[in-house]
């Protein structure tokens, strides 16, 4: 499977998903004005990626600055498909970066550890200056 690289926009994060590595990230500000328009390729291709793997340790990296509603929404879809992924048996470790003063980033991250147990989650705060 081609890997999928997407570019950072003012207001679309950087998707940088190595298929090939098993190193998937995203990176920027999340609020594309039609955000199931941006992420619907994205879930497919990340879709299609997980139901091929068996026994795999995937890597994901998140680091959003921001992110408004619409994003939040398709974040839990992706999350969602990595946990089907850990619970099909492979291991899943998501990398969440929070500003270190970002309360709500860092909290979001939380619940989607409590509710995808089968995902290793790991917060890493990061300072803004």
């Amino acid at each position: 499977m081609d890997n999928l690289y997407i570019a950072a926009t003012p207001s679309s994060p950087e998707v940088d998903f190595k298929f090939d590595a098993h190193a998937l990230s995203l990176r920027g500000e999340s609020y594309p004005e039609n955000a199931a328009a941006f992420y619907g390729d994205v879930l497919t291709r990340l879709r299609a990626y997980l139901a091929e793997q068996v026994d795999t340790k995937i890597e994901v990296s998140i680091a959003l600055a921001y992110f408004n509603s619409s994003s939040t929404k398709m974040l839990f879809n992706l999350i969602e498909a990595l946990s089907d992924a850990a619970g099909a048996g492979n291991e899943v470790v998501v990398h969440w970066y929070h500003d270190e003063e970002d309360d709500t980033i860092l909290e979001f991250g939380q619940e989607l550890s409590e509710d995808f147990p089968a995902i290793h989650f790991s917060t890493h705060p990061v300072s803004a200056a």
